[in-house]
């Protein structure tokens, strides 16, 4: 059964949330190259990929759709984390060029748009055979990781944990501390003198 016939199969909220989904999603799309700050199109990023991980579980795939919203909430959230301790730019909430080499890549985007249009329309979709298993999570985690997917979630776990104690070790101090809680004070409270802003 294709995508389109299991949404229309479906009850009128569900077909509803579809297009509510599809259409937010696109719009963050394109607000990602209308914001001048990278932190701001970071997060209208992270709504898109929220609102992709939406239409896979209005279309019947939880584990895909929850899976999605999982990894890009946090790969987002790594990202502004990382952008406000490195960037020069503080947290990349000053306006700068998010756009480069726009014609090349309009004609980029027109064309990869039309050919996502045109196989979405022409390609004749596959249709089901055979029943659905009983637990379709198991059957695709199996298929996905084989009999690895035990390992695969520990090392998940480990890898995540490593990001947070390495952005917690990475500084002892940060803007807030050395400016004072409303970023207004004139010098840095640095403990050592010869830093940034000394």
């Amino acid at each position: 059964m294709s995508a389109a016939s299991t949404v229309s199969a479906g009850s009128t909220p569900g077909t509803a949330a579809f297009w509510v989904l599809a259409v937010l999603a696109v719009a963050s799309g394109i607000m990602v190259f209308r914001f001048d700050s990278m932190a701001r199109a970071t997060f209208s990023l992270l709504t898109a990929l929220l609102c992709v991980g939406g239409e896979l579980i209005v279309l019947g795939l939880d584990y895909l759709g929850i899976v999605t919203v999982l990894m890009m909430t946090i790969e987002m959230a790594v990202m502004a984390v990382f952008m406000i301790m490195y960037m020069m730019n503080p947290a990349g909430l000053m306006p700068m060029t998010m756009t480069h080499n726009t014609r090349g890549a309009a004609v980029i985007c027109a064309v990869s748009f039309t050919s996502l249009v045109a196989c979405v329309l022409l390609v004749p979709w596959p249709r089901r055979r055979g029943r659905p298993p009983a637990d379709p999570t198991m059957d695709l985690g199996l298929s996905l990781m084989g009999t690895q997917m035990l390992t695969m979630m520990t090392l998940g776990m480990a890898l995540f944990a490593t990001i947070v104690a390495s952005v917690v070790l990475s500084t002892r101090r940060g803007r807030y501390d050395r400016y004072g809680d409303d970023l207004r004070a004139a010098r840095p409270d640095d403990p050592v003198r010869g830093g940034v802003g000394r």
